[in-house]
C-alpha cells in the first residue's frame, strides 16, 4: 500500500511519498490517486518527492504521463526534491527534460502560483 503525507493548501495539494522506494506495483495505485484528483476542486498538485530514494522506471513513467495528463485539463502538476538517483531514472527514461520538475517546495509553489495567474489571463 502506498504510504503517503497529504497537505492541502488554497491553491494546490502536496503530495509527499513516504517510501524510500516507489517499485513498479505501486503504478496503479499513484496513478489512481493523483488523477482522483482531477476530479476535485482544487485539482493543481506538488509531488514532493524528498523520501523516495529509488523509483522504478513504469513509475517515473507513469508520473511524467500522469503530468501530461495534468496539464493537458488545464491543472498544474509540479514535482520537487527528486534525489541524484531518481532524477537519473527521469533521466534515463528520456523524459526529464520534458516534465516540470523543480529543486524545492518552495519553487514549486511559485510555479503553480505563476500557472495559475497565466490561466486566468488566458481564461479573459
Amino acid at each position: 500500500m502506498l504510504n503517503v503525507k497529504i497537505d492541502t493548501k488554497e491553491k494546490f495539494t502536496v503530495i509527499t511519498p513516504q517510501d524510500a522506494h516507489l517499485p513498479a506495483i505501486m503504478t496503479d495505485e499513484l496513478t489512481q490517486m493523483l488523477l482522483g484528483y482531477l476530479q476535485k476542486d482544487i485539482p493543481h498538485i506538488i509531488l514532493n518527492m524528498q523520501a523516495v530514494k529509488t523509483i522504478d522506471v513504469p513509475v517515473a513513467e507513469t508520473i511524467s504521463k500522469t503530468q501530461q495528463h495534468f496539464y493537458e485539463k488545464n491543472c498544474s502538476f509540479v514535482i520537487c526534491n527528486l534525489n541524484k538517483e531518481v532524477e537519473s531514472v527521469f533521466n534515463n527514461a528520456d523524459i526529464l527534460d520534458t516534465m516540470n520538475v523543480t529543486p524545492s517546495e518552495s519553487e514549486a509553489w511559485d510555479i503553480v502560483q505563476m500557472e495559475e495567474i497565466e490561466r486566468e489571463l488566458l481564461g479573459d
